[in-house]
């Protein structure tokens, strides 16, 4: 089997989004391509509330999945279905926001806010499948124990054991790895996927290269991903999904597949139409 090579290396942008949560865009619009079919990256982490308790304040979403996966910290949330709860410590909340939803997202005082909040492009037969809601609590992830090695898979698939949750529209490998100084991890990747890390803590060498913390690493097409550990271990986040090769329309909260869709979107949000039978609005889109 061949290796991934890395083809890009991005180091992100510091901004402030929401009301003002300072952050860092790893990977955003200026990346969709080469990283197909993911659309965004944005990792938490500080030890001072300021920096994020504003939080994220009702806003709406259409044509994309978003995955906050917190591996420390707590976020309230609350959405149109009515769905209310709390993100913690190794926790998840993966959102269909399929043909329109509103939510928010206000994080409290904790002493170490960390995680990153992914999102996932929907296939274009699928942007307006009606919106829902999965909370996926610590105790459901998923671990493995391995000689010097800790895998959580938060969906997908490792060594034979599966994620409650796989991805119902785009099938993705979401995983939380943490290895020891020094060791070696290896494991297999379908040749089609895009398949990139997000070195969360530490550093890690790939083909004798070291790559230090809050990078991500987009590799080339491939059978294996083979990485070692710094010094001083690494933690960090794969994932792994197919392209969609599908046109991209994005503004702000929205990504559809044509500037038409996005104006009647942004036309709803204004007219209050935003939040609907989502069934019906796919069905009539196609009219």
């Amino acid at each position: 089997m061949s290796n991934r090579k890395v083809i890009r290396v991005v180091t992100g942008i510091h901004t402030r989004d929401g009301a003002g949560v300072k952050l860092t865009r790893v990977i955003g619009e200026r990346d969709v391509r080469d990283f197909d079919p993911f659309l965004m990256l944005d990792a938490f982490d500080s030890r001072n509330p300021e920096d994020y308790i504003e939080g994220f304040p009702w806003h709406p979403h259409r044509g994309i999945e978003t995955v906050t996966y917190l591996i420390s910290g707590d976020i309230e949330h609350g959405d149109s279905l009515g769905n209310k709860g709390s993100i913690t410590d190794g926790s998840c909340q993966w959102m269909t926001a399929g043909g329109g939803i509103l939510h928010q997202e206000m994080p409290q005082p904790s002493e170490h806010m960390l995680g990153a909040q992914l999102w996932i492009n929907l296939p274009k037969k699928d942007k307006m499948t009606p919106p829902s809601y999965n909370d996926i609590k610590a105790h459901a992830i998923v671990k493995v124990e391995e000689d010097g090695a800790r895998v959580a898979i938060v969906s997908g698939e490792y060594k034979g054991k599966k994620a409650p949750m796989q991805g119902n529209f785009v099938k993705t490998t979401y995983l939380d790895v943490m290895l020891e100084p020094d060791r070696e991890w290896q494991v297999e990747t379908p040749v089609e996927n895009t398949v990139f890390i997000y070195i969360v803590q530490g550093s890690l060498a790939v083909d004798g290269t070291v790559c230090e913390s809050r990078r991500a690493l987009l590799f080339d097409r491939a059978e294996k991903l083979a990485l070692t550990a710094g010094s001083s271990g690494v933690r960090f986040l794969l994932l792994s999904a197919k392209p969609l090769n599908e046109p991209i329309a994005w503004a702000g909260p929205i990504v559809m597949n044509t500037r038409a869709e996005l104006e009647r979107a942004f036309r709803e949000i204004e007219d209050g139409t935003f939040v609907k039978d989502c069934k019906k609005a796919y069905m009539d889109s196609d009219q």
